[in-house]
């Protein structure tokens, strides 16, 4: 039996957690915050109940293996409900579109929105990104990440499928022509907090896994999954230290971790520690071996995903229907991508966004009839005072969230008479709620075709050290932070 440490208590901490503890193992888990949950957090206020992280569960056979694996089933302590439409999406030209949530149904939908023959091709490029999803699924998303490993497990024809020379945007345009089935495409890179042009064909598989497993949502809001994680973890002999930041992790003369050393406590000695923080956070702060000064420069070669504006919206009177998800598309979304990423010119706060609404239909998270609470999103620059933007600038967030709120109103969703109150949510306040740097939401992003390997592996080149979480390999979301951790339980394996 190994005394293992986890440092931050987010889903993909829980989860690895939960499964080295049901492994055998002694874990004790320290969170910074006063709950769980990490990016899948939740702010109550008013009676309302917002999630302020993922919004929908997609792949729910991972979160069904994860709970499986602790001796837990999916429908008896966590029933899902999947989506009849997993999302309306307004296009610049005024389309509207409700995607089916359910993949059979989908060609007749594009058809009817956007035209005869858009279905096919839809169809066509999702062909091609299943072909990518099975290429890659085993030697890369499912395995630790290694080159090597994955040159000798794949096959030559397994190169080709996923193309690793050619960006999302490239590979879409080999089966769609027409502009808003693009922009649904582009859409996805964002999944991951990356650029359509420069990330790789590779992320086609995310459509595909979206449209073939449906999209779910968790009666009583999204932040139960982190609930459950923890009681199933506490139920297995598992601790929890919540509101206990972690100073440092600690290594003996021979480079080997040794511990833990809380802020506000004594050093808490560990055989290992799992960090589900922030790789930029665990290598440039939290570990002072030279191994980890290695690793630290590695990741500032590459580029931080990209970050988000957040307004939490609780509504009284709102619209009689609204979709559970919506997405009101920018009219130059390229500029979207270059004002965020800086290309071209400084980053900057996007001045039409495309705009993302959840907008659940579920007592559970409302004080009464006739309220709503939505969490609205837009892509934006990463917090960055000394290079980019400084989202704690005076009048920026407050004037900002006036712009999206009359952007809204112009793409046919006024609500501004409706809202009781507002919160608002700047890339500055995600770095200061999740120590996320810039409140990049994803770590790294996925531009450019070698940003897979240059995402930190889960084994740290620390001994005795793992990385778990959206920032580590193999990325962000929850059923890839739910396989990160159990790529990291499998390296560490059953307890002797």
């Amino acid at each position: 039996m190994s005394s293992i440490v986890v440092v931050g208590a987010g889903v993909g901490g829980l989860a690895a957690a939960l499964r080295l503890q049901a492994a055998g193992h002694r874990v004790t888990v320290f969170e910074q915050a006063p709950e769980v949950g990490g990016k899948l957090g939740v702010i109550r206020h008013d009676g309302f109940m917002f999630d302020t992280g993922p919004s929908l569960v997609t792949m729910p056979h991972i979160l069904a293996e994860l709970l499986a694996s602790a001796g837990r089933r999916l429908e008896e302590v966590l029933p899902l409900s999947r989506l009849d439409v997993a999302a309306h999406y307004r296009f610049p030209d005024g389309t509207g579109l409700d995607l089916p949530g359910e993949l059979a149904r989908i060609p007749a939908a594009l058809d009817e929105a956007l035209g005869p023959g858009r279905g096919d091709q839809w169809m066509a490029f999702l062909s091609r990104a299943r072909s990518i999803w099975a290429a890659s699924r085993g030697p890369f998303l499912e395995s630790p990440i290694d080159p090597r490993i994955v040159a000798r497990r794949g096959r030559p024809s397994d190169l080709v499928t996923i193309a690793p020379w050619r960006t999302l945007r490239g590979l879409g345009g080999r089966y769609l022509d027409d502009p808003r089935l693009v922009m649904l495409l582009d859409r996805y890179a964002t999944y991951t907090g990356s650029d359509p042009r420069r990330a790789p064909a590779a992320l086609a598989a995310v459509p595909w896994t979206e449209q073939a497993w449906g999209s779910w949502y968790v009666p009583g809001g999204l932040g139960r999954i982190a609930e459950v994680l923890r009681d199933s973890f506490i139920e297995h002999g598992g601790a929890i230290e919540t509101g206990t930041a972690v100073d440092g992790i600690e290594t003996d003369p021979l480079g080997r971790v040794s511990g833990v050393t809380p802020a506000d406590g004594p050093f808490r000695p560990a055989d290992l520690v799992v960090a589900n923080a922030d790789a930029r956070e665990v290598y440039g702060r939290l570990v002072g071996a030279a191994a980890a000064d290695r690793a630290a420069e590695r990741i500032r070669r590459t580029t931080p995903s990209l970050a988000g504006f957040v307004l939490l919206l609780a509504l009284d009177d709102p619209p009689p229907w609204t979709p559970h998800h919506q997405v009101l598309f920018a009219d130059d979304y390229d500029d979207e991508f270059d004002s965020v990423f800086g290309f071209g010119g400084p980053a900057r706060p996007v001045p039409a966004p495309t705009v993302y609404i959840s907008a659940p239909d579920d007592p559970a998270i409302v004080p009464g009839p006739g309220t709503a609470s939505w969490f609205v999103l837009v892509n934006a620059p990463r917090h960055d005072p000394d290079g980019g933007v400084d989202w704690d600038t005076p009048g920026l967030a407050t004037d900002y969230a006036d712009r999206i709120l009359r952007l809204m109103a112009d793409r046919g969703v006024d609500v501004r008479s409706s809202i009781r109150h507002r919160i608002v949510l700047t890339p500055a306040d995600l770095e200061r709620r999740t120590r996320t740097p810039g409140g990049s939401i994803y770590g790294s992003s996925s531009n450019g075709p070698r940003a897979a390997f240059l995402r930190p592996r889960n084994a740290s080149p620390v001994p005795g050290l793992y990385l778990v979480g959206g920032s580590a390999h193999p990325g962000g979301g929850l059923p890839l932070v739910m396989l990160s951790a159990k790529i990291v339980a499998g390296l560490i394996g059953q307890a002797g």
